[in-house]
């Protein structure tokens, strides 16, 4: 037994010995390292034997020596304030649990005497209390006000409304008979005679034209030239007011158009863009709403998921999620959720350019007709004229004949794929497919408002295509602007395509 004893005292002790050196040889490292009196006597040895360039060396040791000893204590000081405050922070963590743990119990207190509560008010109007547990939250909250009926299930009260006042909608008369051109000048004359708003008949026709290849029209241009007033103007002149949309800097997603569902207090916070749009779906009026300074937030954020829909090509694909399921007090045009967007509605977003707001990209650009407008408009008079009454189907109507009776010359087709391979050489820049489509739209348009097809080729190359050349070095591609117009005259002639000429020309300028 001795012999056991013998071999665990001098096995263990070889360990325990070792930790004990470690230790002990730690705690003597620190009290060296801070052994002021030794080093003072290590000094005061080598007084006499140091002196001019080694007392430097020395001194310059004794400094280094001292700054190291105060990082040390420094590291020290810091882990024992961070010990501390980990610490605290647990204390904090389990003050906070403890907390937690009695609301809970508040809670369920309160749960109880509201049960207690209830089954007094069921017992007094004459029920069972085992019928309890078949009241739903909305004829307990009836129950709790005295009320005989339940009235708070409906979760969208402004479109709920829109249901009952437009249950029994006669539509007007609507003209029918206004041409296209005839409706441009009446609009512009309108503007003048009711509103003291002045605009060139070819921003008119311009404007006009892009209803028929846009869903989304973007007036841009320095401030106070009347970008909003023309997009009010239009709503009055077709006898439904413009809705305006006021976008705000925290604008970053979809519930800011849509509005959002209330988990609190069980309704949906609906947006005046809502409401519009769910009015629409009971008439045939044109719609028009102004997103208002729509670039002091990022359009490709609020903006995006409207962007994706309306480049759907049936309108029956239109659909936007509004809410995740279905509730039977739902308005009527609210199916499984979704809301088919209204085929009569337009979106025009107004932009100024300047510090304040953001650069609108090509994702936005490219899905939207552009419109400058730089020059306050000219004074003129007008005879008073009196709004129209035209319904979206109407509108259309013309806009789609132009389209037929106005098709693209193949010659300038032609000549559009040459100044195409011409861009893409030169500045390494396509049309596109989207780019084209659009033309094929908007020209034609033009041309039935008015306008003439080299007017309307000018302008949407002017500011679909030449626009993109902001992207670029300009500095890169001046010399190259010359001989681009230059080819422009070839194709078109010298006479014509002046928007863009006119344009490339601002942008040699900028360099």
């Amino acid at each position: 037994m001795d012999t056991v004893f013998d071999f665990l005292f001098q096995f263990l002790g070889q360990f325990f010995g070792s930790l004990w050196s470690i230790i002990t040889g730690i705690a003597k490292g620190f009290v060296g390292m801070f052994n002021f009196p030794k080093y003072y006597k290590i000094i005061n040895d080598f007084t006499g034997e140091l002196g001019g360039l080694a007392w430097v060396i020395a001194i310059v040791a004794i400094v280094l020596l001292a700054a190291v000893l105060a990082l040390v204590v420094w590291l020290i000081i810091v882990a024992i304030k961070k010990f501390i405050k980990s610490r605290q922070r647990r204390k904090d963590t389990d003050s906070l649990v403890k907390e937690v743990q009695a609301l809970n119990k508040e809670v369920m207190r309160l749960n109880l005497e509201k049960d207690k509560i209830l089954s007094m008010k069921v017992s007094q109007i004459g029920l069972n209390p085992n019928e309890i547990a078949e009241l739903t939250g909305e004829e307990i909250e009836a129950l709790n006000k005295g009320e005989e009926e339940d009235t708070s299930g409906q979760r969208f009260y402004k479109l709920t409304e829109i249901d009952e006042l437009w249950a029994d909608y006669q539509p007007p008369v609507y003209d029918n008979e206004i041409t296209l051109p005839e409706f441009c000048d009446r609009f512009r004359l309108f503007a003048c005679s009711r509103l003291g708003l002045f605009y060139d008949i070819s921003l008119i026709r311009s404007f006009v034209a892009s209803f028929g290849s846009n869903r989304l029209i973007i007036l841009q241009g320095i401030s106070g030239t009347g970008k909003t007033s023309l997009a009010y103007a239009f709503g009055k002149y077709v006898s439904n007011p413009s809705i305006i949309a006021a976008v705000q800097p925290s604008w970053r997603d979809r519930t800011e158009l849509f509005g959002y569902f209330n988990e609190f207090t069980k309704k949906f916070n609906e947006t005046e863009l809502l409401r519009a749009m769910y009015e629409a779906s009971y008439n045939e009026n044109v719609y028009i709403v102004i997103l208002d300074e729509m670039n002091i937030a990022r359009v490709e954020y609020y903006f995006a998921e409207m962007l994706s829909i309306l480049e759907m090509p049936r309108r029956e694909e239109w659909i936007v999620d509004i809410v995740p399921s279905s509730w039977e007090s739902d308005p009527k045009h609210i199916v499984s959720g979704q809301l088919t967007i209204p085929p009569n509605m337009w979106y025009i977003g107004t932009a100024n350019n300047d510090d304040s707001t953001f650069a609108i990209t090509d994702k936005v650009y490219d899905r939207a007709m552009p419109i400058n407008i730089d020059t306050k408009g000219v004074p003129f008079e007008a005879p008073d004229t009196e709004p129209v009454v035209i319904s979206y189907h109407h509108f259309e109507a013309m806009l789609n004949d132009a389209k037929a009776k106005y098709p693209l010359s193949e010659e300038n087709i032609r000549k559009i794929g040459l100044l195409d391979d011409y861009v893409i050489e030169h500045f390494r820049i396509a049309f596109g497919n989207r780019v084209m489509k659009q033309m094929r739209d908007f020209v034609p348009s033009y041309v039935g408002c008015g306008g003439t097809e080299i007017e309307g080729l000018d302008y949407v190359l002017a500011r679909k295509v030449f626009r993109k050349f902001e992207s670029l070095n300009l500095a890169y591609i001046r010399d190259e602007i010359d001989g681009l117009c230059a080819y422009m005259d070839e194709l078109f002639g010298s006479e014509n395509m002046n928007e863009c000429k006119t344009y490339l020309l601002m942008l040699k300028k900028l360099v």
